[in-house]
């Protein structure tokens, strides 16, 4: 009986183990199910929303800024330039101590304690307290944060800063940049939709504090742009500095309100150089008056007085109304239009030829060829130069000038027209002008960008010569030249020569118009020189202006100086060799 009841326990251990380890395997596959199904709810149905949640608890979103593309000048050297820097924020929301912050950072970023208040009182969790910190800055408070534990109230972004390192070299053709990296003027402003740095978003691991888990993750991340281009003018920088020096002196001998100078190519229509005074340093262009970032060279309309004399003897030449040799009687003064019209000097030239009358720049000649050449005729040259409208240079801000309309002229319009008054033109448009009749009568569209690169230094595009028109030809040219050259070798634009050369011009003088546009200032002038050399291969065309010079002001007597002075240091710094005796001859020889 023992023995039975020991066999028959057995089998029942064995069954109750089995029916255990059933239940415990059912029971696994129970929860290894939950797991599945909680799997499948997590990864499948919440996983975008848990996904995000997870991103915003352990990371942030920042903004990567590349640096502006560069301006050069025609050598591949640096007008304006950018770096990167940090510039620093407060989250006001972690500020336990505002007055202690305060307190703390004012002297180390040289902004008052109020002024940090005050961005801590906006609240919220991102406030600027200062852009662009220089470098000195930036490591006294990166050692504030880590020595006072600011690391969860103040932070650094990176931003671009733009730098001019020439400083008051070619500002007003330069311009300048905002604190957004927005070009505000000149080229700056003309190129900003190329050159402006580009932003790019970026996620970066953090704390709980929003600190960045890498202390190296904003030089591991920094972004060098993809787009932004780089700027190369026609500008060379040393002619520029040249100009500027002359322009200088000229300040200081004449004190005129301002003067404005423009060298160019007018072989290929490139400006050499653009300059302006007074001006500026954009490196702290908001410390200066609006009115001296302004650009005169493309943004002033001025009576051009008798520098437009040159477009008036070139389409009487063209139209024949008259010839070099023509003897012209000036009696000193005219009436037109009950409107008396004098000549400079208040004299008479008694008879001479048409050379002489462009040679001693005779009003009462002018206004004669004037009234023969008629309305139309007039505005057609004068828009055939390239006047009354805009060259489309590349620069913001430019001015059309202002031209009658024919129909409405009368006698004295088309007189004092000829002797370039009543009329408003540009400085931009004069050299222009200047330049056709030194290019053989052929107008070209003015540049002063040469290049455009790409970030990785390919060419984007590239600006080459663009002739416009034809607005003489060329034996009329030929004739014009001769005579401009007359101007400067024996004429009132003497003071313009340099021995060795042959430099062609004209001079002007003119009254300056009230602000209100009707009549004239009392002692106010604008004088004037523009002209081009060598005359036989012409290489620089070249335009001063004085605008109401103390004391003397004639154009002969101030400005053709310094025009001189300009053209003898261009000469010897482009290398331009002396003129030949035998080509002057010849030219006199043709002409004849």
């Amino acid at each position: 009986m023992r023995k039975t009841a020991k066999k028959s326990s057995a089998p029942k251990g064995r069954n109750l183990i089995t029916r255990n380890l059933r239940r415990l395997v059912l029971f696994l596959f129970f929860m290894l199910g939950i797991v599945f199904l909680r799997y499948f709810i997590v990864q499948i149905i919440e996983g975008g929303e848990l996904s995000k949640r997870m991103r915003e608890q352990v990371s942030s979103h920042y903004s990567l800024q590349s640096p502006r593309g560069e301006v050069r000048d025609k050598n591949g050297r640096p007008f304006a330039i950018s770096v990167m820097t940090k510039s620093l924020y407060v989250d006001p929301s972690h500020v336990e101590d505002p007055e202690k912050l305060a307190a703390e950072l004012s002297p180390l970023i040289n902004v008052s304690e109020e002024e940090i208040l005050a961005d801590i009182a906006v609240g919220g969790g991102f406030v600027w307290v200062k852009r662009r910190l220089e470098h000195v800055e930036y490591e006294a408070v990166l050692e504030l944060i880590r020595s006072h534990g600011y690391i969860t109230c103040l932070g650094f972004k990176d931003e671009a800063k733009r730098y001019y390192p020439n400083e008051i070299l070619a500002a007003n053709v330069l311009g300048f940049v905002g604190t957004d990296d927005k070009g505000l003027d000149g080229i700056e402003q003309a190129m900003d939709s190329l050159i402006k740095g580009e932003v790019k978003e970026t996620t970066l691991m953090t704390d709980r504090s929003d600190t960045p888990i890498f202390d190296s993750v904003f030089t591991k991340n920094r972004y060098n742009g993809d787009y932004c281009k780089n700027i190369e003018l026609t500008i060379d920088m040393t002619a520029q500095f040249l100009v500027e020096q002359e322009l200088d002196k000229a300040m200081a001998t004449t004190h005129p309100l301002a003067i404005t100078c423009i060298v160019m190519n007018p072989k290929n229509g490139d400006i050499i150089a653009m300059a302006n005074r007074p001006t500026y340093n954009p490196n702290s262009f908001y410390n200066y008056r609006p009115e001296i970032w302004k650009n005169r060279a493309v943004s002033f309309s001025y009576e051009p007085g008798s520098t437009f004399k040159a477009v008036v003897a070139g389409a009487a030449l063209e139209e024949k109304i008259v010839t070099p040799n023509q003897y012209f009687v000036d009696p000193g003064y005219i009436m037109v239009s009950e409107r008396r019209i004098q000549n400079w000097n208040g004299a008479s030239f008694g008879t001479i030829t048409f050379t002489d009358v462009v040679k001693n720049s005779v009003n009462t000649s002018f206004a004669q060829i004037g009234l023969k050449l008629g309305a139309e005729r007039l505005m057609r040259y004068a828009k055939t130069f390239g006047f009354g409208e805009y060259t489309d240079i590349e620069l913001p801000g430019e001015e059309r000038g202002i031209l009658f309309n024919p129909a409405d002229m009368v006698d004295s319009d088309m007189a004092t027209t000829a002797i370039g008054q009543s009329i408003a033109v540009t400085p931009i448009q004069l050299v222009t002008a200047m330049a056709a009749i030194a290019n053989g009568g052929v107008l070209l569209k003015p540049h002063i960008v040469k290049n455009i690169y790409n970030a990785n230094g390919s060419l984007y595009k590239t600006y080459d010569r663009e002739e416009v028109r034809r607005v003489l030809n060329i034996d009329t040219d030929k004739q014009l030249s001769y005579m401009l050259e007359e101007v400067v070798n024996s004429g009132g634009g003497g003071k313009a020569s340099v021995p060795g050369y042959r430099i062609a011009g004209k001079t002007g003088t003119a009254q300056k118009i009230k602000d209100n546009g009707l009549g004239y200032m009392e002692n106010r002038y604008i004088a004037s020189f523009c002209g081009f050399a060598p005359a036989e291969d012409p290489q620089i065309a070249l335009l001063v202006i004085i605008d109401d010079p103390l004391g003397v002001f004639y154009g002969g007597q101030i400005a053709a100086p310094v025009a001189g002075n300009i053209f003898s240091k261009l000469f010897r710094y482009m290398k331009i060799p002396p003129s030949s005796g035998d080509a002057f001859a010849d030219m006199t020889k043709e002409i004849e």
